[in-house]
């Protein structure tokens, strides 16, 4: 079974309201007059990190990728549950919990440890309040709105063939550009799977067609023209991908790298063609 498969398996159980019917990467709840946002994700080794990996690496990735998805939705972080394999690195995962909970100013609320001898897993679920309402989801593009992105796409996947080692392990979630920009777009969410992917994601969630113009897409400085393609269906940069009024003055540094376009044959159109048969990420 396929993550897709398993995702619209699940699409068939009771969903909370709250679970935006496993359409994006956080479920909104409603409590005492405020919006909660939570998210959960789980990074194992020889899939997002490489096996002897220092673990306070490990520990910041899985918390900074959690706290990304709360960016997303312009939350402010409450604090995190960690799930954890106990391993003879776990002193060293437990200085990095603390290093990236005291920069981001995040509280540890608990969670549970597991030993069994195989191949680490571990797991966060993060739990934010909502700056915003409403809150902006992946499914509010629409035509006419141009598309940003924040950052530079591509740093991770040079990161992990040892350039930019720390922008693969140790990724810095956009939560203060999340803040200020959720009042203001009509949709938001983060890349975490690939650009390419991730827009196709959000143009299908939102019923447009995302129009990428690749020359104006903001690479690390590292990669040449011949690796764009590749840079943009790597993923692992948690940069912003946000579609807003085209003329927005925008209240953080992001670049325009398109257009929402109304629907069309093709959900996802680079410099006006079809996409590359692989975009971004996906487990199978």
């Amino acid at each position: 079974m396929t993550e897709a498969d398993f995702i619209a398996a699940l699409r068939t159980l009771p969903l909370h309201s709250g679970a935006e019917g496993l359409l994006d990467d956080a479920a909104i709840l409603e409590v005492g007059g405020e919006s909660l946002i939570l998210t959960h994700d789980v990074i194992a080794e020889g899939v997002h990190y490489r096996a002897g990996t220092d673990p306070a690496d490990i520990a910041w990735k899985l918390v900074a990728v959690n706290l990304s998805d709360l960016a997303a939705k312009g939350a402010e972080p409450i604090g995190v549950l960690i799930g954890a394999t106990l391993d003879a690195g776990s002193a060293r995962f437990v200085e990095g919990l603390g290093e990236v909970l005291d920069t981001y100013g995040v509280k540890l609320l608990g969670g549970d440890t597991i030993a069994t001898g195989a191949p680490a897993t571990f797991g966060c679920t993060a739990i934010g309040r909502a700056t915003s309402v409403p809150v902006p989801r992946r499914s509010g593009a629409r035509p006419g709105d141009a598309l940003y992105v924040t950052g530079v796409i591509g740093a991770a996947m040079l990161g992990f063939h040892g350039t930019l080692e720390g922008a693969y392990l140790r990724p810095k979630p956009r939560l203060a550009e999340g803040r200020a920009l959720a009042p203001l777009v009509h949709a938001m969410m983060d890349i975490s799977d690939g650009l390419f992917l991730d827009a196709r994601r959000m143009a299908v969630a939102s019923g447009c067609t995302a129009a990428i113009t690749l020359g104006d897409v903001p690479f690390a400085p590292r990669i040449l023209a011949e690796g764009y393609l590749a840079a943009a269906s790597w993923g692992d940069d948690y940069e912003l991908l946000f579609a807003a009024p085209a003329d927005l003055a925008l209240p953080v540094e992001a670049k325009r790298i398109g257009t929402m376009l109304p629907a069309g044959p093709e959900p996802l159109l680079i410099d006006g063609n079809s996409p590359p048969e692989r975009l971004g990420y996906e487990h199978s």
